[in-house]
């Protein structure tokens, strides 16, 4: 197959115009869920909040306008064909100035900041890139804003292997309850079982971008999505944390082979906002 080339200025614009859209518009999945969550909501205070937040992010759609004032640290995920060939620069270079200029011109809040000075970068680059290698001659590009409160109650760890799928479970769902009203629930959770401990947390965070109600092709992962999302509903927590059924929209879990003497696990928690966008480019 001939290669292709594309141009990084391509992929610029795209992160560009997706960094504004994420922040402005709710995927249509989690609009329909805060739909549904409303309905069988049972708490007048998670009613309540539910109709706020889709109020919100109706107002927030019309006049395109920030949804959240965290716009969220930019997380890119690449799948790059292995027929394609970047022409007209440094793909990095690319990526954070597709950065640069949606914060700025989407008048967006800019959050990187120096770790201890705390000194704001002023662009909110770099972004977080992940990369994989696929086959074909297609890029397909997923950006997420990933603000600080969801991400501060994601955690990751080491279990024994024979703490099993009733340790992971567990870890889980108490992570959930001691995150409590700080991820702005409902909330979605990722989850990533397997690999390394750096490898299960990027499983985490990637199986926050799966649609609202998509379950895992796996039958056994799926299973686990099932249980998880019922039991963390069974909490109380609620919409904010004022107590409820609602508590989250999904569990989305990637699961990996592990190390014979391991088993790592992660959970990387997303507030209702799911700010996502993906294009093929």
């Amino acid at each position: 197959m001939p290669v292709r080339e594309i141009d990084v200025s391509e992929i610029t614009k795209a992160i560009k115009e997706m960094s504004m859209e994420a922040n402005y518009y709710l995927p249509d999945d989690v609009i329909k869920k805060l739909e549904e969550g409303l309905k069988i909501e049972v708490s007048p205070a998670g009613k309540a909040v539910l109709q706020q937040i889709l109020e919100n992010d109706r107002i927030a759609a019309e006049e395109q306008l920030p949804a959240c004032q965290d716009t969220g640290l930019a997380v890119v995920f690449l799948e790059i064909g292995q027929d394609v060939h970047f022409v007209g620069g440094n793909l990095i270079d690319a990526i954070n100035e597709g950065v640069r200029q949606g914060y700025q011109e989407g008048y967006l809040r800019k959050s990187t900041c120096h770790p201890f000075t705390r000194k704001n970068i002023g662009d909110n680059t770099p972004a977080t890139v992940h990369i994989e290698i696929v086959p074909g001659d297609k890029v397909k590009i997923i950006f997420a804003a990933k603000g600080g409160g969801s991400e501060n109650m994601s955690r990751a760890t080491m279990l024994k292997p024979a703490d099993g799928w009733e340790g992971v479970r567990d870890f889980v769902v108490r992570r959930v309850i001691e995150a409590g009203p700080n991820p702005c629930p409902p909330i979605i959770v990722g989850v990533g079982v397997g690999g390394t401990i750096e490898r299960s947390a990027y499983l985490a965070k990637k199986a926050l971008m799966i649609p609202v109600g998509v379950r895992n092709p796996d039958p056994e992962v799926a299973r686990y999505e099932e249980e998880l999302l019922e039991l963390i509903n069974k909490t109380g927590v609620g919409p904010q944390g004022l107590g409820g059924k609602f508590t989250a929209l999904d569990v989305h879990m990637l699961m990996e082979p592990v190390h014979i003497a391991s088993l790592p696990v992660a959970v990387n928690i997303q507030c209702h906002m799911s700010r996502h966008k993906e294009r093929i480019i």
